[in-house]
């Protein structure tokens, strides 16, 4: 008998119709269940041959409960090991490399630090930061955002350097990027899993949470090469960074898919959120996947980080990193639904009050301006009235309270 644990939060539809269409189909030879966990001994056996990860990047212990279970074999969907070590600012310098279109982004010194980081620890840094190139670089308005976060945290639209300052002045000990606003035309999520079967679902994030106007039905929504070259980015990234289950988010500005977030390994699949349709698509296609793995033969377990971030062997190394797929790849699981139907209302009211809470800002975010951010990713925060400062005139604080300027510390000697 085989094994499947759902490690999840706060979920309900999504993990629960996992475990129900798994163990139908699997007629008691294969067995999906919640995983339980306590404390974790350094000699435990393998309890599950797959465990389905949707929580550990919020819950350090479930983390590190997921990389001792990989040393016993157990695969990892999606791998703990690689999870840890990510970050979107390095995931937007990868997407250049491999051809995909990316807003123009910079990665921002914290504006605090942790006690017993001193001037003098930062001897390496900038003195003072270059608030005018940057901002030259990037452009205004720009979306200032955590280099790592995810779920609409720390994020907000600024349109001017006065307003950079201001929100930057309130990042704390947060690592921040700023990045180019694109105005989109046209935007579109993109399901992928196992690096393969694409989903692309036309998108409108201005528009309320659970309105029921966010996806929108449109066959006709993508020109065919468009829709072509989108599902061409959505493998290339998501094989280069070997996620299982992912979403891709692109915001389309004269015929051109810019990707601005692609680091959603625990992607929304709950059915009030996305809907019948898309919420059965990326169920049945993530259980096809789990029986896919169980039936491919599992080598030893190698006791290397190398082989932890790379647990299988990539066949090719075009189709782990090409850039351009084939036109067959094109073809093949790139789905543009042509309709979805409606939920029911009790549904709807059972999603979690921390996902409605999250995606209620990001409407309000993009609905001041009738545009989208370049990367929606993180709960807005409304600027507050500027005041008469330069850039050059005080250094970050170690602490969260209010500082008169935002810019990086002057080193002095430490004794």
């Amino acid at each position: 008998m085989k094994t499947v644990g759902i490690l999840v939060g706060r979920e309900k539809t999504f993990p629960q119709a996992l475990i129900d269409r798994i163990n139908e189909r699997g007629a008691g030879e294969v067995v999906a269940e919640y995983v339980e966990v306590g404390g974790v001994r350094l000699d435990e056996g393998r309890r599950y041959d797959i465990i389905i990860d949707r929580i550990s990047h919020e819950v350090p212990f479930y983390r590190a409960f997921l990389k001792r279970a990989a040393l016993e074999g157990t695969q990892i969907i999606n791998n703990p090991f690689w999870w840890s070590a990510d970050d979107k600012f390095f995931n937007y310098s990868l997407a250049v490399k491999l051809g995909v279109a990316i807003p123009k982004t910079a990665l921002l010194p914290q504006k605090d630090y942790i006690e017993g980081i001193t001037s003098e620890s930062l001897r390496n840094l900038e003195f003072p930061l270059d608030w005018q190139g940057i901002v030259g670089y990037v452009g205004m308005p720009a979306i200032i955002k955590p280099f790592d976060g995810g779920g609409w945290k720390n994020v907000s639209r600024v349109n001017s350097i006065e307003e950079l300052w201001q929100i930057y002045d309130t990042t704390g000990t947060l690592c921040m990027t700023l990045q180019e606003f694109v105005a989109f035309d046209q935007f579109v999520r993109c399901y992928c899993i196992g690096q393969e079967e694409v989903m692309i679902m036309p998108y409108d994030p201005r528009k309320p949470y659970l309105s029921g106007e966010q996806y929108i039905q449109d066959p006709n929504y993508l020109s065919a090469a468009l829709a072509e070259r989108i599902t061409n980015d959505v493998r290339t990234l998501c094989r280069a960074l070997g996620y299982d289950i992912n979403t891709v988010e692109f915001a389309i500005k004269d015929g051109i898919p810019y990707a601005i977030d692609f680091m959603n390994p625990a992607p929304d699949a709950e059915l009030a959120s996305v809907g019948e349709f898309y919420h059965n698509w990326v169920t049945d296609t993530v259980v096809n996947l789990v029986f896919k793995r169980l039936a491919e033969p599992q080598t030893e377990v190698r006791y290397r980080w190398d082989a932890m971030l790379n647990p299988r062997p990539i066949e090719t190394a075009t189709q782990a990193m090409s850039a351009v797929a084939s036109a067959a790849q094109q073809s093949v699981s790139a789905i543009i639904p042509e309709s979805g139907r409606e939920i029911a209302a009790d549904i709807a009211a059972g999603v979690s009050d921390l996902v409605e809470g999250a995606a209620n800002a990001v409407s309000g975010i993009l609905g001041r301006s009738g545009e989208t951010e370049a990367s929606p990713d993180a709960t807005a925060k409304t600027p507050r009235a500027a005041s008469a400062r330069t850039p050059k005139s005080a250094a970050p604080r170690k602490s969260a309270s209010k500082s008169a300027t935002p810019r990086t510390k002057k080193p002095t000697p430490e004794v």
